[in-house]
């Protein structure tokens, strides 16, 4: 030990050092030599003197103050010391002085050590995140948001439970899941940008407990009903959804059948309708039925026959409020000019329309006109008040449902005053 020499500090002692393994780079040391001793194991945070190899074992001479970077054309020169990476340079370390925490940048220059200590515990000068990764995050960033990272993970999530089945759906079909991050923004394009819905007086429809919402139906096809459910599911202040009851048809025909199931529709029978309103569920229901979304177009905004208020008397063995809802908008999509009455008997269908493009057009007929909606929800009609009994009572369900079908029409009347135009 007495005859140790000392070797100058410089670009050769460097390199020298560097080759016996004596300066191990931040992380996991991945520098171009290694230790030959067994103390001394480099890690995020041990010091470049106590690296290994003999270099720890010499008496170091007394240092003068330590520049911000080392200088020079080496293979660990670049490193920085003052950037929160120590003696991250691996082949540059200078012995002696206790390295930083590991975690910080690798310098342009450094050299293989310094690239993978910078990758242990941070990013590196020219690393992952270079020019191609950055590319594709600017791309990713412009085409799905800036939380584009978290959408990526939350659909192969997303992806990953439905491969495997780990997701639930209740009695009646309908998988929540799918709905709200499928279903749904499938349609909300349909919603905030072709149609421009306009959504007022969400808020009486309660925010907790069952609440049974009756609206007037029209348009030749049923969009009216699923704008409803979009305007609920992402308008009301306590992410409710709207539960549907929908006409045999719709559960007769492949693929719209499985789809209306997912999306929380159910048949419109009283006791489907109880069992959801017990539950505490929000449900749907348009009594005026293809009477209403068939009607020829001279009827526009005509309210048709409410049937026999089978609504109101759920709603009366439910004790839960009924929320009218009129909705505007949907009576100009398809201006229905005809019926052809032998062709729908053939389908088995309740009417086939007649439009100013379908089917004339053929498959291109039955995109919608771009006309502006408004939906209102009106304040509810309470019903907790009335005995157990009144569900049975036919001149009190039939008032109600005509205090019902006249607010939703009166409503009509206001927003088609209030509307500046059919499509603006």
């Amino acid at each position: 030990m007495g005859d140790a020499k000392v070797i100058p500090f410089g670009e050769d002692s460097r390199g020298r050092r560097g080759g016996t393994g004596s300066g191990s780079g931040a992380g996991s040391g991945a520098g171009a030599g290694r230790p030959r001793t067994g103390r001394g194991r480099a890690s995020g945070g041990a010091t470049a003197g106590g690296a290994g190899g003999t270099a720890a074992e010499a008496p170091q001479p007394p240092l003068a103050a330590v520049p911000d970077a080392v200088e020079g054309t080496g293979p660990g020169a670049g490193a920085r010391a003052g950037d929160g990476a120590g003696a991250q340079g691996g082949q540059g370390a200078v012995p002696g002085i206790p390295a930083q925490s590991a975690g910080g940048r690798a310098g342009p220059g450094a050299g293989p050590g310094a690239q993978a200590g910078a990758a242990d515990g941070g990013p590196s000068g020219a690393g992952a995140s270079g020019p191609g990764g950055s590319v594709l995050g600017a791309v990713a960033e412009r085409v799905l948001g800036a939380d584009w990272d978290r959408r990526v993970a939350s659909g192969l999530a997303f992806l990953r439970r439905r491969v495997t089945g780990d997701y639930e759906v209740d009695e009646f079909g309908y998988d929540a899941e799918l709905t709200d991050q499928v279903l749904m923004s499938l349609l909300r394009p349909l919603y905030e940008r072709y149609f421009r819905v306009e959504v007022r007086g969400i808020e009486n429809i309660p925010a907790e407990g069952g609440a049974l919402v009756v609206s007037n139906h029209s348009g030749t096809l049923p969009l009216d009903a699923l704008m409803t459910q979009v305007a609920v599911h992402d308008h009301h202040p306590a992410g409710r959804h709207l539960r549907l009851l929908a006409a045999d048809l719709v559960f007769v025909l492949p693929l719209v059948n499985e789809l209306a199931r997912k999306a929380g529709h159910t048949l419109a029978c009283a006791e489907d309708a109880e069992v959801l309103l017990e539950r505490g569920e929000v449900v749907g229901v348009m009594p005026e039925g293809f009477k209403g979304i068939g009607k020829p177009f001279a009827d526009r905004y005509k309210l048709q026959r409410f049937g026999r208020g089978g609504f109101v008397a759920t709603a009366l063995k439910t004790k839960v409020p009924i929320v009218p809802c009129s909705v505007v908008g949907a009576e100009e999509t398809y201006p229905m000019l005809g019926n052809a009455r032998t062709v729908a008997r053939l389908l088995g269908l309740p009417y086939f329309p007649l439009t100013p493009t379908f089917p004339w057009f053929g498959p291109a007929g039955l995109v919608p006109l771009p006309t502006k909606w408004a939906i209102q929800f009106g304040e509810p009609i309470a019903t907790d008040g009335y005995p157990p009994e009144a569900a049975e009572d036919p001149m009190l369900v039939f008032n109600l449902t005509d205090q019902v079908r006249e607010t939703i029409q009166h409503t009509l009347y206001e927003l088609l005053v209030q509307r500046r135009s059919v499509f603006f």
